[in-house]
């Protein structure tokens, strides 16, 4: 019975997060698009968010699958979610999101902080071929994980007992131990690193310069010294919600959770709440995303 309610509440925050997710990803995609389209050239910033909402928009469709998978047609969970295609792609999403987010970090430490060091400046002063590099090297990066991955010995799960007298009494499976994936996984660990440095140097830099605004002259505008704490609070849960996902998704690689237990559902719905999550903070963040969000949420005319 704990089971079933566990497997219940799973399946509606699962579906929440995923129609959250379509939405503000869908939106991402098709504004980006626009303003392209209007602008008629390259701008930067919408590449960049075009490219997290594709990916994003991918994973949360691989997620949600799973979680289908997983709570209505259990024992086909592991023919077809570890199955070579379904592994292709939900790696492929998953490693383009985290280094897309990372490009993202990338992007806003060179727009944003104020560093004077020589190396820092050299590459402020090249943002724009080092993001668009950086980008095809993440699609590049990605489909070589995501290759190798579908070429490792994955664990298997052990169905037997798994159900009794046609009803679900337990969600335990026996799983070998193979951190095969796990270990090819670990690459990932260079965009953490990157996302960490990127987010802990826009962080000193965001913090010196609104305490240098706040104890300085009176002069200094109202807006201005809620414009940089603001900044300081995105900073913050975007850095949140990447570590709480690469979090979630180790633990979910090394196989050691009993399939369908109550710790099983959670890793999941932590992965699931980061390409929504993440992609309602870049709306909220950015003002003109955000007024154009909020007319369409609301119906209201310009």
């Amino acid at each position: 019975m704990a089971l079933l309610l566990t497997a219940i509440l799973h399946m509606v925050l699962m579906s929440t997060e995923f129609v959250i997710g379509i939405i503000v990803n869908g939106f991402l995609i098709i504004m980006s698009c626009n303003d392209l389209i209007k602008s008629r050239r390259l701008i930067l910033l919408q590449i960049l968010l075009l490219c997290i909402g594709i990916s994003r928009f991918g994973l949360q469709i691989i997620l949600i699958v799973q979680s289908l998978y997983s709570v209505f047609f259990p024992l086909a969970y592991q023919a077809n979610i570890y199955g070579a295609k379904m592994m292709f792609f939900w790696m492929f999403f998953n490693s383009l999101s985290l280094w897309f987010a990372t490009s993202l970090s990338i992007f806003y430490c060179l727009k944003i902080a104020t560093f004077t060091h020589s190396c820092f400046l050299w590459l402020k002063f090249r943002i724009s071929k080092l993001i668009l590099w950086l980008l095809l090297a993440s699609l590049l990066a990605s489909l070589s994980t995501a290759a190798v991955c579908t070429k490792v010995e994955l664990p298997k799960i052990d169905y037997a007992d798994f159900f009794t007298n046609t009803t679900l009494k337990s969600a335990t499976a026996k799983i070998k131990n193979n951190n095969e994936l796990l270990l090819v996984n670990l690459a990932l660990i260079l965009p953490l690193f990157i996302f960490v440095t990127c987010t802990c140097m826009l962080f000193i830099s965001l913090y010196k310069h609104t305490h240098r605004i706040q104890n300085g002259p009176h002069g200094f505008p109202n807006a201005q010294r809620e414009a940089h704490i603001n900044a300081l609070r995105t900073v913050i849960i975007f850095f949140c919600f990447f570590i709480s996902y690469f979090a979630a998704f180790m633990t979910n690689m090394t196989f050691q959770i009993s399939y369908r237990s109550q710790q099983f559902f959670v890793v999941k719905d932590i992965m699931a709440a980061y390409p929504a999550g993440h992609s309602i903070i870049i709306i909220l963040s950015n003002s003109k995303l955000q007024q154009s969000f909020r007319r369409i949420l609301f119906l209201k005319r310009k």
